[in-house]
């Protein structure tokens, strides 16, 4: 993650942000700022705030950074509180509205995948096998004979062996 920006408390339903934001996922900057252009929601707005605000902390990191170079990795609209209000409702009874928030969040990367963590190869996968052996035979667990020693109670056939059940 290169940068991110949120906006907390923002007086819009989640739900109405989430219809906007589900179209930019995955999109660079630039194309994501020219769809929020054209789209005719109110939410859309304080999309395009945030969205500004993370690709400023990005060129504060690196002035050379270009929104083509900018991927969103991750945007979300989670609920914030809410404001309850009365209504006057039928036969006297005072119904409930609830004037809801958002708390919208942006997180950008670089396109090319920039803080990936390297995978693990075949060969560093049995180094790291053969320490957590030493550091169980250290510790005195033999892990294998104990589920051995299960599963023969069970009477269920484990590593090649024939079942003891009699049928």
């Amino acid at each position: 993650m290169i940068a991110k920006a949120k906006a907390r408390y923002v007086r819009i339903s989640p739900k109405k942000v989430r219809l906007v934001i589900r179209r930019l996922k995955d999109k660079d900057v630039r194309e994501a700022e020219f769809l929020l252009k054209n789209i005719n929601k109110r939410a859309a707005r304080f999309v395009r705030k945030v969205l500004g605000s993370a690709y400023d902390n990005a060129k504060k990191k690196n002035p050379e950074l270009r929104q083509e170079d900018l991927l969103i990795k991750n945007i979300s609209a989670n609920s914030g509180p809410s404001l309850r209000r009365y209504r006057a409702m039928s036969m006297g009874r005072a119904g409930l509205i609830r004037k809801r928030m958002s708390h919208i969040s942006v997180h950008l990367d670089l396109k090319d995948g920039g803080a990936k963590k390297p995978e693990k190869s075949s060969k560093m996968r049995s180094i790291f096998k053969k320490k957590n052996k030493a550091k169980d035979a250290a510790a005195g667990k033999k892990t294998s004979e104990k589920r051995d020693k299960k599963t023969k109670k069970a009477g269920v056939a484990s590593h090649g062996q024939k079942s003891r059940r009699k049928e």
